[in-house]
C-alpha cells in the first residue's frame, strides 16, 4: 500500500510517515500543495492524505484538482476543524474522508486501509492457494498456520494475492510497496520475494516469470 502524506508541518509528517511505514505502508512526502500535486500525477498512490490548511496551494484547490484528475487514489483530508461544515465542505470538494487533527494514529491506519481496500475494490480477508490473509490485522495463515512475516513481506504477498494470479512485475512491485528513496538498481525485491518464498512453506507458492516478474 501506497501513501502520500501532503502536509507542511515537516516534524507532524515525519511522525506520521514513521507510523505508517510501521504498519508496512510506503509513504512518501510532499511539503505543500504544487509538490503534492506533482507527485500525485507522477507516481501510482493507493490513498493520499491531504492536510486542509496548506500554504500555497490550499487543500480545497489541491483536493479539487485530484478528484478532477485521472489519479484513482483516494483522499483522505487533515484539518485542525471538526465541525460538521468543514467536514461536509471537505466531502463536496471530492475527499473520500475526512478526520480532524488532533487525531488516534490507529484510527488513520484504519482509515487508510479501508480506503485502500476501496480504491481496489478488495476485500478484507483475501483467499488464495490455503493463504488467508487478514489485511486489516495484517495476518496471514497457511492452512491454519500463522506465518511470522515482516511489514515488508506482508505488502509484497498482498500485492501478489490480489492480482488474483496474475503476474506482478518487480518494478509493480517497487512502485506500490516501497516508497520514492528506493532504489530501482538494488535487488531489494528479488531478495523480499526469496524471502517471502520460504515463509510460505512448500509446496512452494510464487512462481518466478522469467523476464515478467511474479506470480502467485
Amino acid at each position: 500500500m501506497r501513501v502520500l502524506l501532503i502536509e507542511d508541518e515537516q516534524l507532524l509528517a515525519e511522525q506520521i510517515a514513521e507510523g505508517l511505514r510501521d504498519h508496512g505502508m510506503a509513504v512518501d512526502l510532499a511539503g505543500d500543495g504544487l509538490d503534492g500535486l506533482h507527485k500525485a500525477a507522477a507516481n501510482r498512490y493507493d490513498v493520499i492524505v491531504l492536510d486542509r490548511d496548506l500554504p500555497g496551494v490550499h487543500g480545497d484547490q489541491v483536493c479539487t484538482a485530484l478528484a478532477a484528475g485521472e489519479a484513482e487514489a483516494r483522499i483522505l483530508m487533515l484539518t485542525a476543524s471538526g465541525e460538521a461544515a468543514d467536514r461536509v465542505a471537505g466531502l463536496r470538494l471530492g475527499a473520500d474522508d475526512y478526520l480532524p487533527k488532533p487525531f488516534v494514529f490507529d484510527e488513520l491506519v484504519l482509515r487508510l486501509r479501508a480506503l485502500a481496500r476501496r480504491s481496489a475494490n478488495a476485500p478484507r480477508t483475501l483467499h488464495r492457494a490455503g493463504l488467508t490473509f487478514d489485511t486489516a490485522r495484517r495476518i496471514v495463515t497457511r492452512d491454519g498456520r500463522v506465518l511470522p512475516l515482516t511489514t515488508k513481506e506482508l505488502a509484497v504477498l498482498e500485492i501478489l494475492m490480489s492480482a488474483d494470479g496474475a503476474v506482478v512485475s518487480s518494478e509493480d512491485l517497487l512502485e506500490r510497496a516501497w516508497d520514492e528513496h528506493a532504489d530501482p538498481f538494488t535487488a531489494t525485491v528479488r531478495v523480499t520475494v526469496a524471502r517471502l518464498r520460504r515463509k510460505l512453506g512448500d509446496p512452494p507458492l510464487i512462481e518466478t516469470v522469467v523476464g515478467a516478474g511474479y506470480r502467485l
